[in-house]
């Protein structure tokens, strides 16, 4: 059975505790694949200036370059529209049939609200859910709908391993590096190669991302 793990977000920009998790992904669940789907249209956004779809997409790729099992997957950034997960699995599951065991990473305050989210009860049709749990997470705090999946999903071994339809906490501790507080110091001019893969430094100085206009 083929692992592919699912790894959607804003990447703006992509930095080292993306590329923390996306390992983690592939490490702590032994998948063959990971695939980083950056958002094309992101749904909120806060002020300042961003990256558009095609620099967030570059940045993924040399973010990864080189990393054994991550792939950047370009096909909500060439959409013409908002693309919903639960889309966007439908579409995975279609090419990867239905025997590949798939798994799609949300973090735990996207948990907290997953009864928003469309169509949200079909993704356990679809994929397993990974998630990264944030500090102060209480699953106490989940909306009825979602803790009752949540508890009759968990899972912490792969005895049985299946294509979809369980729930894995991961593992990892949770690094206090934001994409909003990487773009204000770029705004301010500050260095940020602390903070990013040199590669993506590198692109981000040479097209001078981020500052203001």
């Amino acid at each position: 059975m083929k692992r592919v793990g699912v790894y959607g977000g804003t990447f703006d920009p992509f930095h080292n505790a993306h590329l923390r998790l996306a390992r983690a992904l592939r490490d702590e669940l032994a998948l063959d694949e990971v695939r980083l789907i950056p958002a094309g249209r992101p749904y909120h956004r806060d002020s300042g200036p961003h990256a558009d779809a095609g620099q967030r997409l570059a940045m993924v790729r040399l973010g990864i370059a080189g990393e054994t099992g991550l792939t950047a997957d370009a096909r909500e950034v060439v959409s013409a529209r908002n693309a919903y997960t639960v889309e966007t699995l439908e579409a995975l599951r279609a090419e990867l049939g239905q025997n590949t065991e798939l798994w799609c990473l949300i973090g735990s305050d996207s948990l907290e609200h997953l009864d928003r989210w469309h169509r949200w009860r079909e993704l356990f049709a679809l994929a397993n859910l990974a998630v990264a749990i944030r500090p102060g997470f209480d699953a106490a705090r989940l909306a009825p709908a979602v803790r009752a999946e949540w508890d009759a999903r968990q899972v912490s071994d792969f005895s049985n391993r299946t294509p979809c339809g369980t729930i894995r906490a991961l593992a990892l501790t949770p690094v206090a590096l934001s994409a909003t507080e990487i773009r204000r110091r770029l705004a301010a001019g500050d260095d940020v190669a602390d903070c990013v893969p040199e590669a993506v430094a590198e692109h981000i100085r040479r097209l001078g991302l981020y500052r203001p206009a």
